[in-house]
């Protein structure tokens, strides 16, 4: 996993808090390398991503995984289905304008007290990429503000209850910020 020392510990603290209170989804899971990693951290978890494409990869390198094809801004899931909602850069393609809604559907699928964890790239501003890993792509990468994202998940309903705000690590391109955040109107677990 190449997720560094304070990622994995993010992760961990998220793994610990749901524990086998229920099922968890990775939102924007791509090739499922953090579904797995979340799995083998005692989750029972599966992947939703917006790409046909990358769930067929994801289903390809994790077959013993659940993977669908949805998006973040329609989930697929029934009201308060989930103990858990995981969001590790996948927020970042989604315009910011569009934030307050995909929050609100976290808030929608997540059972009272359920945990949510987002990981993104602090900043203002927009990237467009047209090559990733050595293929041609064509997408946007939005760097969000840390007080603005906590600030709509407050509105969304959520509290969060820690933050990491961490400068560049490995391949990243700059600061990065990690959520853990509770679905607020409910017990805390």
């Amino acid at each position: 996993m190449e997720e560094g020392t304070l990622d994995r510990a993010m992760l961990a603290a998220f793994a610990e808090q749901v524990g086998g209170a229920g099922p968890v989804v990775e939102v924007g899971c791509g090739t499922g390398r953090i579904t797995a990693h979340l799995r083998d951290l005692g989750l029972d978890v599966s992947g939703i991503d917006l790409s046909p494409g990358m769930v067929e990869v994801a289903r390809r390198h994790h077959p013993g995984l659940r993977f669908a094809v949805g998006s973040m801004t329609d989930l697929p899931l029934p009201g308060g289905a989930l103990a858990g909602l995981v969001a590790w850069y996948s927020i970042i393609h989604v315009p910011p304008a569009l934030l307050p809604g995909v929050f609100a559907g976290f808030h929608r699928v997540l059972a009272p007290g359920g945990r949510l964890l987002l990981a993104f790239k602090a900043g203002d501003r927009l990237v467009r990429l047209e090559e990733a890993y050595g293929h041609t792509v064509s997408y946007d990468v939005h760097w969000l503000s840390p007080d603005r994202v906590a600030e709509q998940l407050a509105e969304a309903g959520f509290a969060v209850h820690a933050r990491l705000d961490r400068e560049r690590e490995g391949r990243d391109k700059g600061p990065q910020s990690l959520m853990l955040a509770v679905r607020a109107d409910g017990v805390d677990r």
